[in-house]
């Protein structure tokens, strides 16, 4: 969840705000429409028209494909460099997603939604929606922003190593609906081709739960510390006593021999997809 469902909202998305006007005028002076440029850039109409509105942070490879494409003159490339990379993230998160940016190693356990680095924009927004209080339009779309910005850690160089364990029934819950879900199973089952990022499935069914006291992160630093973060309701703690990380790294590690293995994981998604 990553406080993406608390009321703790900071600044606006000025700078995403203004790298899309910049992108558009690049476009608009090309004299091509987002229909048209999007094919050249490899992203849908859709990624091209949410990064124009300042909705969508630009993934590395948008930046420099636009800058080819578009004879920007570098001026996206330096423009991306100012973007700013925290709004819609709640204020108990902040410490740790910048934490997350130098890491080596990312360890994830979820029993409540699908990570944040794992979700699509349909399931983000639909997550964002589901929490009392009704968030206003400015509020979603700062929130499923800054979900879809955290994702450029999973293709970042140099790259970390990512674990992620889920439980089943975030699956079988279908939240947002079934084509939200039908969706949502074929991100993860591509994010599972990446050569950094496992992902592994605790079936309904496992009498032996190594995770009951809830949902943990773990990351190791470059200079190999490991930390920890817990989230609640509306906190958030980052651990950094060595007995504390310790033990939940020893659950942890529990959690990954008591989850479906990796290739049981992506199979298992398979089969909940082909029955929806």
């Amino acid at each position: 969840m990553a406080g993406s469902a608390g009321n703790n909202e900071p600044e606006s998305s000025d700078s995403l705000k203004a790298f899309g006007a910049i992108v558009k005028v690049f476009r608009e002076r090309a004299g091509l429409t987002q229909e048209e440029l999007a094919p050249l850039l490899q992203y849908s109409v859709q990624t091209l028209a949410s990064i124009e509105q300042g909705r969508r942070f630009p993934q590395t490879e948008f930046v420099e494909r636009a800058e080819d494409v578009l004879d920007a003159l570098g001026v996206l490339r330096a423009a991306a460099r100012h973007l700013a990379r925290r709004p819609g993230l709640a204020a108990w998160f902040r410490q740790w997603a910048g934490l997350e940016e130098q890491a080596v190693t990312l360890c994830t356990y979820e029993c409540r939604v699908v990570p944040g680095l794992l979700q699509t924009e349909a399931y983000a927004r639909a997550v964002t929606l589901s929490v009392p209080p009704p968030p206003d339009e400015e509020q979603v779309e700062q929130r499923v922003t800054a979900r879809l910005a955290r994702q450029q850690l999973l293709r970042r160089k140099p790259p970390i190593a990512f674990s992620f364990i889920i439980e089943e029934a975030l699956l079988e819950r279908h939240t947002g609906g079934v084509e939200v879900t039908k969706e949502l199973i074929d991100h993860l089952l591509n994010c599972t081709d990446l050569w950094n990022v496992e992902l592994q499935v605790i079936p309904l069914h496992q009498p032996r739960h190594a995770g009951l006291d809830g949902p943990m992160r773990l990351l190791e630093t470059t200079d190999h510390q490991w930390l920890a973060y817990s989230e609640g309701q509306q906190f958030g703690q980052l651990i950094s006593d060595r007995k504390d990380v310790s033990m939940l790294l020893q659950r942890y590690a529990k959690m990954r021999s008591q989850a479906l293995t990796p290739e049981d994981s992506v199979s298992l998604m398979k089969r909940i997809r082909g029955a929806l």
